[in-house]
C-alpha cells in the first residue's frame, strides 16, 4: 500500500492516523484513570454515575449502552452501587415495567465532587491546545467517528 504524503512529508494513511490516535489515547488514558481512581470508585462506577448526574435518572436498559456496558454488566454494576447506597432502583411512573436508576443524594454528592476534580485533571490533560484547536479536533473526531459507524 502506498503511503499518503502531505505537502511536508508527513504520512497522511488511514493506517498512521490510527496509530497517532490510539497513541494519543494511550497517553491521556492515564490522567483520566488517575483522576477516576481518586474516587475510590471504580471505572464502570464511574461511568455510570457521570451519566446519571449528566442525563437523570434513566432506565436500566439504557445505561449500559450511554456507559459501553453490556446488559449484564450494567445489572452487577447497578447492583453494586445500589448496595453502596450511591443509587436507587425505582419504579417509572406509569409504567411499572420499567425500572429506572437514579441517584441518590450520597451518590450525587460523590460524583459531582469525582467529576469536578476528572474534569479539572482532563483540562490539564489538553491544556497545550488552543480552544480553536479543540473545537477543530472535536468537529474532526465526530466526522471520523460517524463515518466509521456508517461503514
Amino acid at each position: 500500500m502506498k503511503r499518503k504524503r502531505t505537502t511536508r512529508g508527513q504520512d497522511s494513511s488511514g493506517v498512521h492516523l490510527w496509530l497517532v490516535f490510539m497513541k494519543a489515547f494511550q497517553a491521556l488514558l492515564p490522567h483520566a484513570a488517575q483522576s477516576i481512581e481518586r474516587t475510590k470508585l471504580g471505572d464502570s462506577d464511574f461511568r455510570v454515575l457521570e451519566a446519571l448526574l449528566h442525563k437523570g435518572p434513566l432506565p436500566v436498559n439504557t445505561v449500559g449502552p450511554k456507559v459501553w456496558l453490556t446488559p449484564g454488566s450494567i445489572s452487577v454494576a447497578v447492583d453494586r452501587l445500589v448496595e453502596k447506597g450511591l443509587v436507587s432502583r425505582k419504579d417509572r411512573a406509569g409504567d411499572r415495567r420499567v425500572r429506572q436508576v437514579e441517584l441518590t443524594r450520597k451518590g450525587r454528592a460523590l460524583i459531582t465532587r469525582g467529576f469536578r476534580e476528572h474534569a479539572a485533571a482532563m483540562e490539564n490533560a489538553v491544556s497545550v491546545l488552543s480552544k480553536n484547536e479543540r473545537l477543530a479536533l472535536l468537529r474532526l473526531l465526530k466526522k471520523l467517528g460517524k463515518h466509521a459507524a456508517k461503514s
